[in-house]
């Protein structure tokens, strides 16, 4: 409760005042309270514009530096607030100077509190918004742009917590009992999140991909034995076109779980095959087949010289398999698909100059005469 005028401020005050105003009126208050009432509320009013500007000017030079900028734009959003805040601590102030009665003063101090309250989720709200906006526009939402594509949901979903817990803290500064009121909302809340869980652990699972990007929209990836190129990436799921044209969607709870192999962010890719050659290839022959797809392979464009491999690697039935490997530098499957087109030509050409060719499964049967008596 507000303590009560001093005696010595009320004996100054009925000194200083004409006698009708002291008499009572309305609601039991003296005439000079209720023309003092909207002189304490422009006086408030004007304070807390006073203080409101003396706050935000503080906080934009606490925040210098070009570092600092984002922090000024938060400081300008919460004009509102401020003043709001100060005009009713302001309030606070001179309404013991009203000397209200008991009742009235319990009550006009509870609304100040609610609308001191108001006021500090109204900066809260600023603040979030103002954060999460500045997030998206960093290097980091630029770099990470699956990531700050999930900032607007994050967002709308603090922003209503927000706003739902400064709804309850009013309520409560109020007198309204919030306690039967959370417990209801506890029990609702618990039978809606039973009802809803695989939706929430989609949403969930849409976070995760959101924060830890393990791919992108365009990148072509493999999940659980389904390749495809991603299409988009929703709250609930994420959907792939397969070489087939179809569409794939996957829940975000499952993908979020799943072993995802991405081959977007490679910066090279393989060739691995074997030649395999005639059985009747001399040594002779093989060593210049072996020497020659080398030599195609480090004059070809593209490919990463510091590791290509042109080695014999076993004597079969049917052919000597030659293994080659090597890595093109880039990206596009379709510049790969022309690269590796023009090395497999070259390596036909190396095998016709060495007088040998590819061999193909064969099987050699012999007939044997009929056996005299």
């Amino acid at each position: 409760m507000t303590p009560p005028v001093p005696a010595a401020v009320r004996s100054w005050l009925e000194r200083l005042l004409p006698a009708p105003l002291l008499g009572e009126g309305p609601r039991g208050l003296a005439w000079w309270q209720w023309l003092a009432v909207p002189v304490a509320a422009v006086l408030a009013v004007a304070l807390g514009a006073l203080l409101g500007l003396l706050s935000r000017r503080l906080l934009a030079r606490l925040a210098r530096g070009p570092a600092g900028e984002r922090a000024r734009q938060v400081v300008s959003r919460l004009r509102g607030p401020l003043f709001l805040f100060w005009s009713l601590v302001a309030a606070g102030l001179l309404k013991r100077a009203l000397d209200l009665p008991a009742d009235l003063s319990s009550d006009a101090g509870d609304l100040l509190r609610a609308g001191t309250t108001v006021a500090l989720f109204w900066g809260a709200l600023r603040s979030v918004d103002a954060a999460l906006r500045w997030a998206a526009d960093s290097p980091w939402g630029r770099t990470h742009v699956q990531g700050a594509s999930m900032l607007p949901s994050l967002r709308r979903a603090t922003k209503v917590a927000v706003v739902a817990l400064g709804a309850v803290a009013v309520m409560a500064q109020v007198g309204y009992p919030v306690g039967s009121l959370l417990a209801g909302l506890g029990l609702g809340g618990l039978a809606v999140a039973l009802a809803a869980q695989k939706t929430v652990e989609n949403l969930i699972g849409s976070v995760t991909i959101g924060l830890d990007v393990p791919f992108k929209a365009g990148d072509w990836v493999r999940v659980e034995g389904v390749e495809g190129t991603v299409e988009a990436i929703g709250l609930r799921s994420t959907r792939l076109r397969t070489l087939d044209r179809t569409v794939v969607t996957i829940p975000n709870g499952k993908l979020a779980d799943s072993r995802v192999e991405s081959f977007g962010p490679r910066d090279r890719i393989r060739l691995q095959l074997t030649l395999p050659l005639r059985t009747g290839t001399g040594a002779a022959q093989l060593r210049e087949v072996l020497a020659g797809v080398e030599r195609a392979l480090r004059a070809a464009p593209r490919v990463w010289g510091e590791d290509v491999r042109v080695r014999l690697v076993g004597l079969g039935a049917w052919s000597l398999d030659v293994e080659v490997m090597a890595w093109f530098e880039t990206a596009d499957w379709q510049e790969f698909l022309a690269l590796r087109q023009e090395l497999l030509l070259s390596f036909l050409e190396v095998v016709e100059r060495a007088g040998t060719g590819l061999a193909y499964p064969t099987q050699s049967i012999e007939l044997l005469g009929e056996r005299k008596r």
